[in-house]
C-alpha cells in the first residue's frame, strides 16, 4: 500500500510537470516565467524523492536481536553439538541479545592521547580511593588476611586492584553482558574471533555457575564483577573463597578478593619478594636501558653497570625491567621486578601496575596508621 500510494502520485505528477513543461516550451514564455516554473518542478521532484526514500526506510524490517545472525546461529550450533546446549535455549538467549550501537561506538572511539605519567597517576591515586579503600580493607579484614596466607598476594595489592578497577565494587559497569559480546562477537569484526570466545565462555560459565544470563551486568567489553573478569578469566582464575560452592564476583566481595588473589598467584606472584625499587640512572645510561618491555629481560647487575642505582638492596641475579616515566618537569625511574609484571598481566600497562602497587602502598599505610 505504501508504494501504490507513491507510484500513484508519482503518475499524477509526472502528467502535472509534462504540462508544466509543454508550457514552458512556448515561444510566449518569458525567461522568468521559465526559470519560475523549472523551479518549481525541481522542487516537486526532490519533495517526492524525499518522500519515496522515508517510505523505503519505514518499510525496511530492522533487526532487533541476533536470534537470525548467522554468526550467533553458528555458535549456537556449536554450542549444542560440542557442549550439549539446548537449541531452544539458546535461541531464546539471542532473541534477547540487543545490538548496542553505544558499545561499538565506544570500543571504536580512537584512542585519547597518552596520558604522561603526572597525570594519570592523579586518576587513581586520590585520598577518597585511598580512605575508601582503608575502609575496604578493614572492612573484609578477615578474607584478605586468609587470602594473602594461602596466595602468598599482600592484602593491600588485592584491595588496590580492586580499587582501581571498580572503586571497590561500586563502579563494576550497567551494561547487559549478553548485549556486549553479542554486539562485539557479530559486529565488530576487527575482534570478532576473541569476543566470540568470550561469548563462548560466558554461556559457559552462566551454566557452571547457574546464574540467568540475561540478567548479568559488566563493561561495555563484557568485563564482570568486583575485580571486572573477562568470562575466560572468571572460569579460569574465579573461585569460591566462602564456602557456599558459587564463584560470585558480582556481588559477593570475598569471593571477589579470593579471585584476584588467585588470578595473580596463577600469573606468578613471589611471596616475599618485591614488586618495585625506585632507582637512579646515572647521565651516562644508554637509551637501550630503557623500553625494553613489561617483562623482565635484564638481571639488576646488569642494568647496574649501565648506570643504574636502585634505591633498595636487590639480589644482583634477579631479573629486573628499568622504566622511565614523564614527570612535569623531568622523569622519574624505576626498576620493575616479577611480581610488577604479574600485576601487568591483569592490564598490560607499566603505568596501570604503578599505579596499583602506589595505591597500595597508601593504604597499608592508612591500615597501620
Amino acid at each position: 500500500m505504501i508504494f501504490e500510494g507513491f507510484f500513484t502520485r508519482s503518475k499524477r505528477f509526472s502528467q502535472d510537470l509534462g504540462t508544466q513543461l509543454a508550457i514552458t516550451s512556448t515561444a510566449q514564455q518569458s525567461a522568468a516565467g521559465e526559470a519560475l516554473t523549472k523551479a518549481r518542478a525541481k522542487r516537486s521532484w526532490l519533495s517526492l524523492r524525499r518522500g519515496l526514500l522515508a517510505a523505503l526506510i519505514v518499510a525496511a524490517p530492522a533487526q532487533a536481536d541476533y536470534s537470525e545472525h548467522p554468526g550467533a546461529q553458528a555458535l549456537i550450533d556449536e554450542m549444542v553439538a560440542e557442549h550439549g546446549f539446548s537449541k531452544e535455549e539458546l535461541q531464546s538467549i539471542f532473541v534477547g541479545a540487543e545490538r548496542q550501537q553505544s558499545i561499538l561506538d565506544a570500543i571504536s572511539r580512537p584512542a585519547e592521547k597518552t596520558k604522561p605519567w603526572y597525570e594519570y597517576r592523579e586518576i587513581f591515586l586520590t585520598e577518597r580511593r585511598e580512605r575508601e579503600g582503608v575502609e575496604f580493607f578493614r572492612e573484609h579484614r578477615e578474607a584478605l588476611s586468609r587470602a594473602q596466607a594461602e596466595t602468598g598476594v599482600p592484602a593491600e595489592v588485592i584491595v588496590a586492584i580492586i580499587g582501581v578497577e571498580t572503586y571497590y565494587g561500586r563502579i563494576a559497569g550497567s551494561y547487559d553482558v549478553i548485549d556486549a559480546l553479542s554486539t562485539l562477537a557479530f559486529d565488530y569484526p576487527k575482534r570478532s574471533k576473541f569476543f566470540t570466545s568470550e561469548l563462548k565462555n560466558f554461556l559457559l560459565l552462566s551454566r557452571e555457575q547457574g546464574m540467568d544470563p540475561m540478567s548479568l551486568k559488566g563493561s561495555y567489553a563484557g568485563a564482570m564483577g568486583y575485580g571486572q573478569f573477562m568470562p575466560s578469566s572468571y572460569r579460569a582464575y574465579a573461585i569460591d573463597f566462602d564456602g557456599d560452592e558459587l564463584a560470585d564476583i558480582w556481588s559477593n566481595p570475598t569471593d571477589a578478593i579470593g579471585s584476584v588473589a588467585n588470578y595473580l598467584a596463577k600469573h606468578g606472584w613471589r611471596a616475599g619478594e618485591p614488586v618495585v625499587s625506585a632507582a637512579i640512572a646515572a647521565e651516562t645510561t644508554p637509551e637501550d636501558a630503557y623500553g625494553g618491555g613489561l617483562k623482565p629481560t635484564r638481571s639488576v647487575g646488569a642494568f647496574m653497570e649501565m648506570g643504574v642505582s636502585p634505591e633498595q638492596q636487590l639480589d644482583p641475579e634477579a631479573m629486573a625491567t628499568f622504566m622511565r616515566f614523564e614527570l612535569a618537569d623531568g622523569y622519574e625511574y624505576w626498576m620493575g621486578l616479577q611480581n610488577l609484571y604479574v600485576i601487568t598481566r591483569y592490564n598490560h600497562s607499566a603505568m596501570y601496575a604503578m599505579s596499583v602497587f602506589l595505591l597500595s602502598q597508601q593504604i597499608a599505610a592508612g591500615v597501620q596508621g
